[in-house]
């Protein structure tokens, strides 16, 4: 447990060292972001002092690291507000869209999974290698952007981009930030069904991106199993087909599968980027995207640290879920 600590301190100072670099690289000076470009000389080297950039560039990765550990990212240049507050406000919409989309890769990817490992070579094992294949390859603002211009645009059949529709805007308390607790919390079912009609476009994109991934390593995973020893002793003995599935093979893929979902959920949460930014969806991804154009950097470089953050504590949840599920690692 002490090696584990010991990795993820390491790897945390070094998503610091990134997240610090990033926010020294760009091609953008901080300084004339915020102040704009006709600011006095006098001016912008105050404001260069008033946010430690005139200081060697050591003593600002360990006053940038000081800050970090007392919760402190800075402030945002265009919405005037501490990094840590805006980060509050938008990644609760981030991450409802991140979970839902999980949760519907993961039903429906793991059986797809599974029944083409144990019907490999035939036209289903096929057909779900195609639709995989087709996943990975479209991207995902080309998806977005197809579902807005069909289901939107052409068949109406789909709200526009956002989270609610406007006769729902500020009528709802944010308690928890995720629209769809929050609007039951409230007692209001009709915004509760608007807030669903809003998720399920985005949701379904960035689910059918990850159920591919899912449903490949799934189906790997299987096939491996499908040849194990115990498996074939099983058939030997007479067990039904489902048993052989269900009992014996997939609970040594499921300990491998933990893994595949922390990564994903990860991958979910950073790559929602591109999705939110279609759908105007107003989470962590559209707000880095913003700050980024307008190089606020505060917030790029908060955003990418939690992101890292949360890719380091996912996996070390998975660590922890492999000794609980698979005695062997203990």
């Amino acid at each position: 447990m002490t090696g584990v600590l010991g990795s993820v301190l390491i790897t945390l100072f070094g998503l610091m060292v990134i997240t610090f670099m990033i926010g020294r690289v760009m091609p953008v000076d901080p300084v004339i972001a915020a102040v704009g470009d006709n600011a006095p000389e006098a001016v912008i080297q105050r404001v260069r002092a008033e946010m430690g950039l005139d200081q060697p560039m050591i003593v600002q990765f360990f006053n940038y690291i000081s800050q970090v550990l007392h919760g402190d990212l800075g402030n945002s240049i265009l919405t005037r507000n501490p990094v840590t507050t805006d980060i509050v406000r938008y990644f609760p919409a981030t991450l409802e869209l991140a979970t839902y989309a999980l949760i519907i890769s993961a039903a429906i990817g793991i059986p797809l999974g599974v029944w083409a490992a144990v019907r490999q070579g035939s036209w289903l094992d096929q057909t779900i290698r195609v639709i995989c294949l087709a996943g990975h390859s479209v991207p995902v603002f080309v998806l977005a952007l197809i579902s807005l211009l069909l289901f939107y645009a052409t068949l109406d059949v789909a709200p526009g981009p956002g989270r609610q529709d406007i006769i729902y805007e500020g009528m709802i308390t944010h308690v928890t930030g995720i629209m769809t607790i929050d609007t039951l919390l409230d007692g209001d079912w009709d915004a509760f069904v608007d807030a669903v009609k809003h998720l399920l476009q985005p949701v379904l994109i960035l689910a059918y991106f990850s159920m591919a991934y899912i449903t490949r390593m799934t189906r790997a995973f299987m096939l491996d199993a499908l040849k194990g020893e115990y498996v074939i002793t099983a058939r030997a003995k007479g067990l039904s087909l489902k048993a052989v599935i269900w009992k014996h093979a997939f609970p040594t893929v499921a300990v491998q599968l933990v893994t595949v979902l922390a990564l994903t959920y990860a991958g979910l949460l950073e790559g929602a980027v591109v999705t939110e930014t279609v759908f105007s969806w107003p989470g962590l991804g559209q707000y880095l995207t913003v700050s980024l154009m307008n190089a606020d950097m505060n917030p790029v470089v908060g955003a990418t640290l939690l992101i890292g953050v949360i890719y380091v504590g996912l996996n070390l949840l998975a660590d922890i879920l492999y000794k609980v599920l698979d005695p062997r690692v203990r």
